[in-house]
């Protein structure tokens, strides 16, 4: 969500994708090893096994805003570096409650197909387009804002912008080793502890009061 800007704070303005200092272009399904890069929490299961990859890391990355953009914080996280790979490689991630109570059935479907640790079965975004959550919102799907996602999303963005600050800081001053223990850290998302009924990995998620509106 970082990378989604909109062109004006007009209501309905046009969004904006940011960042693509390393996307490249892939044709057909070609598939290759580029390189393990991007950020952490959006890193698929294929990239972190250091497997050839195309375009269905992508969808995992889509999936994964898509969570976030629901609730407020991310799927997987940890704030070691090495139990949030080993969530994601296990697609240990959940749907807790009280905040996911109001989602509706067709959401949590198309999170969980573009979630889907196998590359070749996960859904593609031609299909995605076409699913009921996105061609149907008017039966499927709530156009209200909650408010509890909505500040869940400022604390989210907010964190990440005082952790990037923190790191020009610390790179501006040559403090390397501070730099990279907290980047290490990817306290993204602003989440008491609880427990995981998918996966073996633990999760965790914020509690709250959410207004009841399906998304």
């Amino acid at each position: 969500p970082e990378n989604l800007l909109l062109a004006s704070k007009c209501k309905g303005a046009a969004v904006k994708l940011a960042d693509f200092g390393l996307a490249i272009e892939v044709q057909g399904d070609q598939q290759a090893w580029f390189g393990f890069a991007g950020t952490p929490g959006y890193l698929s299961p294929e990239v972190l096994r250091k497997e050839a990859y195309g375009k269905p890391v992508d969808i995992w990355a889509c999936g994964v805003i898509l969570y976030i953009l629901l609730v407020g914080y991310p799927p997987f996280w940890d704030e070691d570096q090495h139990k949030l790979y080993q969530q994601i490689k296990a697609g240990a991630y959940d749907f807790p409650s009280p905040e996911w109570d109001t989602v509706t059935p067709e959401a949590k479907n198309l999170i969980n197909q573009m979630l889907t640790i196998n590359p070749a079965k996960r859904i593609t975004a031609h299909e995605a387009l076409k699913h009921p959550w996105v061609c149907q919102r008017s039966t499927v799907a709530s156009m209200m804002h909650r408010q509890e996602t909505v500040e869940c999303l400022k604390k989210f963005n907010a964190r990440r912008k005082l952790k990037g600050a923190i790191l020009t800081t610390m790179l501006a001053t040559r403090n390397f080793s501070a730099a990279k223990s907290l980047l290490n850290k990817k306290a993204d998302g602003v989440k008491p502890q609880t427990n995981s009924t998918k996966g073996s990995a633990g999760v965790t998620s914020p509690k709250g009061t959410l207004p009841p509106a399906a998304l």
